[in-house]
């Protein structure tokens, strides 16, 4: 099938009680992997691209393999997302080329300019047929060209439910990511965080059947880190969001869950073993491949964990 917006499936999310998988993709590997646990579950699907991504891959690029993952798997929905757009300009470029979702990221900005950018990407984006995330509070952490509040910070900067509902009716967005306390990155955190499910709480009592989006939602998987740090990385800090955590949150209104991180570890680590272990290899089909396997394994077990598995068919 064709390319999808979010709609439907944040519709069967909130209603049943899960999340879907929104991860971050940067070349054919890593979208293969993801597309490879979506379609031996029959899982939907939200493929990211963020602006460090277009960059690295030119978006002809990515755009033909996305579309390919689409076209072998015409029974799974899948989403284009533009992760983290940072000026009108951007989302109007993604809506031209053919993404099906796209984020305006105005939390830095005060509120009152927050809501007039993301208003009027909300007014493109609709006339052409494509839905619109914003955001509304400030996460922790580092990635890519974003950049949060420090960790020690993060539950002061949490998203304020009034200004939520004054938010989503001022612009008229299709999904919020809000700051619950999470963080970006694979340094997430100096010990284990608490998410505040009260703030998603308050806001889902303030605006029903609103899909809310969780970012900085990788989980920093110790197998990966523990391979990375064996074979020569240096990553022991790295802390993420518990598992549980998430599926909590996937339960209540959290509609769309972000992954990013957990993927880069995934691959990181399966080249680090093989080149550790292999030091002859030269072959990039020889420690890529592994790494897709890492990735299709990680995002299977993900899927679990969202409670999105096997519901392409409700999400379509």
């Amino acid at each position: 099938m064709p390319l999808v917006t979010t709609k439907k499936m944040f519709d069967a999310a909130y209603k049943n009680g899960y999340a879907i998988g929104a991860f971050n993709v940067n070349n054919m590997e890593i979208t293969q992997g993801i597309v490879n646990a979506i379609a031996k579950t029959k899982s939907p699907l939200i493929l990211q691209v963020s602006k460090g991504a277009r960059k690295y891959a030119n978006m002809n690029y990515l755009k033909a393999i996305i579309d390919v993952a689409a076209e072998q798997n015409p029974d799974i929905p899948i989403a284009m997302h533009l992760d983290h757009g940072d000026s009108f300009e951007t989302c109007k470029q993604c809506v031209d080329d053919g993404f099906t979702s796209v984020m305006i990221d105005g939390s830095h900005h005060e509120l009152e300019e927050n809501i007039a950018i993301t208003k009027k990407v909300v007014e493109y984006a609709h006339d052409h047929g494509v839905v619109v995330e914003a955001e509304l509070g400030q996460l922790g952490g580092i990635e890519e060209d974003v950049v949060g509040v420090s960790s020690e910070d993060v539950m002061k900067h949490l998203t304020n439910p009034d200004q939520a509902v004054e938010f989503v009716e001022k612009t008229g967005v299709d999904s919020l990511a809000i700051a619950c306390g999470t963080s970006h990155g694979a340094y997430k955190f100096k010990e284990a965080p608490k998410l505040a499910y009260d703030v998603i709480e308050k806001i889902s009592e303030k605006i029903p059947e609103f899909p809310l989006v969780m970012h900085g939602s990788s989980s920093v998987l110790p197998e990966f880190k523990d391979l990375i740090n064996k074979y020569g990385g240096d990553m022991p800090d790295a802390m993420g969001v518990p598992e549980e955590a998430i599926t909590e949150a996937s339960k209540m209104a959290i509609c769309k869950v972000n992954i990013d991180t957990d993927l880069r570890m995934a691959l990181t680590a399966k080249i680090r073993e093989v080149f550790a272990t292999n030091p002859s290899e030269f072959d990039p089909r020889k420690y890529l491949g592994p790494g897709r396997d890492a990735i299709e394994n990680m995002v299977l077990h993900k899927l679990e964990v969202l409670g999105c598995s096997g519901k392409a068919a409700e999400c379509r």
